[in-house]
């Protein structure tokens, strides 16, 4: 042990951390999300150094700010400044203005100012994911000299497995070399001619996550250098970091298709107020919306009145068409996210979404118009005398509900990043009550056509 231990924050169960001491990280810190603040912070103040910043650097680690700042101040400096520089600045985050300014004042100048440079960037841009912990070595170094300045600085860098080449003066950067070109060329070979000789590959740091993310894939890279203005390294994302940021994204995308605003923490974790406050606004929201419908159907009294049997077929229009709807936006918000499409790609998307809602409504159609019969037939129900002309009303305004579904669902992902705003917002309930009250007025402006001098 080292002298962590002097500096415990408390008591904790001999059992408990004999337990957890030589656990596999990854177990500690599902042991330590299990337990409460204080004897989760009891239990890494006892911890190796070494170790203690291991459990920290993991991004599983829950209420990590909250842990460090209840460690003591001695502490959390070297647990702070052992930390990579990416999990360091999102664990930051995590504090209001005074707890981040108390942390960066445990650690050295130098940490603290390469931890605010990444708290400068707004989260969710490269800026914000890269480390500043990568290897560089100028543009005049041999394959033994990048070999042993890499043995040298392998323990405080992120990762070795790129390794940018700087222009000496300028430190602008020239190229990229891979671990396995370097270790593939000849002791007294330049760097220069180990690497290809191709544009690098890199992102400004205002680039957005899902971008970042989209690089490193297409171009089946471990690491994307983030370069300024003057094409000098800020610093590098590497593809875990990215993995980490595109779950958070997707889980947050997944909560506002189902019409919540996105939280991070846990479920378990979520306070009683922020659970009301998060689920409250979209479904008054939602719930406003919903009155539109009894206004729709209010306006079709007299109708409905004359036809009450058109009422037993308004919850399977409704949904129907709401089904429709959402199925189109999730296709197009992954299209969106995945780089599939773009914005001037909406009128193919709505060319090909309008044979498809007219072909799946006709599907449905029948199978409601073969439905009506079969109970009709069968005597299940008695639909009267023009039974038949309400299986064509059904059929008929399934196929113009599930197309107007479908095209609206299609069409809004565009509509709200066109605005600016997330696609995702385009959530599910939302595009349900959207075509709710629309396929009211369908299907009873079908119905007024086709039960004209019958029915109505």
């Amino acid at each position: 042990m080292n002298d962590a231990r002097n500096e415990s924050v408390g008591s904790v169960d001999p059992i408990l951390l004999a337990q957890i001491i030589d656990e596999h990280v990854a177990d500690i810190i599902v042991r330590l999300n299990d337990e409460d603040v204080e004897t989760a912070s009891a239990v890494l103040s006892h911890l190796p150094l070494e170790r203690a910043i291991e459990v920290f650097d993991r991004p599983e680690l829950s209420r990590a700010g909250e842990l460090l700042m209840s460690l003591p101040e001695g502490l959390a400096g070297r647990i702070l400044k052992g930390m990579s520089a990416d999990r360091a600045a999102d664990t930051l985050r995590q504090l209001d203005g005074a707890d981040r300014t108390a942390l960066l004042t445990r650690v050295d100048f130098e940490t603290a100012q390469s931890l605010k440079l990444l708290l400068s960037y707004p989260e969710g841009a490269a800026g914000s994911l890269m480390t500043t912990e990568f290897v560089s070595v100028p543009s005049t170094f041999t394959v033994a000299q990048t070999l042993q300045h890499i043995r040298e600085v392998e323990h405080t860098r992120e990762t070795v497995y790129a390794i940018h080449v700087l222009d000496p003066h300028t430190r602008e950067l020239v190229r990229v070399v891979t671990l396995r070109q370097l270790i593939t060329g000849e002791p007294e070979q330049s760097i220069l001619d180990v690497g290809p000789e191709r544009e690098p590959i890199w992102v400004a740091p205002d680039t957005d996550r899902e971008e970042v993310a989209r690089i490193i894939s297409i171009h089946d890279l471990l690491a994307v250098p983030v370069l300024n203005a003057r094409r000098q390294v800020l610093g590098i994302v590497t593809v875990d970091d990215v993995i980490d940021a595109i779950v958070a994204e997707s889980t947050e995308d997944v909560q506002k298709f189902g019409g919540v605003e996105g939280i991070a923490e846990p479920y378990m974790q979520i306070g009683f107020r922020k659970m009301i406050r998060k689920r409250a606004g979209w479904l008054s929201a939602l719930f406003i919306g919903e009155m539109l419908t009894a206004s729709a159907m209010q306006h079709y009294e007299d109708e409905l009145a004359k036809a009450v049997v058109l009422t037993l077929f308004i919850p399977l229009i409704m949904s129907s068409g709401g089904n429709s709807g959402s199925q189109a936006t999730s296709l197009l918000i992954r299209a969106l996210a995945l780089g599939q499409l773009r914005l001037r790609d909406w009128w193919r998307v709505a060319v090909r979404e309008i044979p498809t809602g007219l072909t799946l409504g006709a599907i449905l159609g029948v199978l409601g118009m073969t439905r009506i019969a079969t109970w009709q037939t069968l005597g299940f129900f008695d639909y009267g005398e023009h039974w038949g002309l309400i299986a064509l009303t059904v059929g008929c305004g399934l196929v113009g509900i599930v197309t107007f579904g479908s095209l609206t669902g299609s069409m809004l992902p565009f509509i709200l990043k066109r605005l600016g705003f997330d696609p995702a917002s385009a959530s599910a309930p939302f595009v349900a009550t959207l075509v709710d009250v629309t396929g009211l007025v369908i299907y009873f402006s079908v119905a007024l056509v086709i039960l004209r001098g019958t029915l109505l």
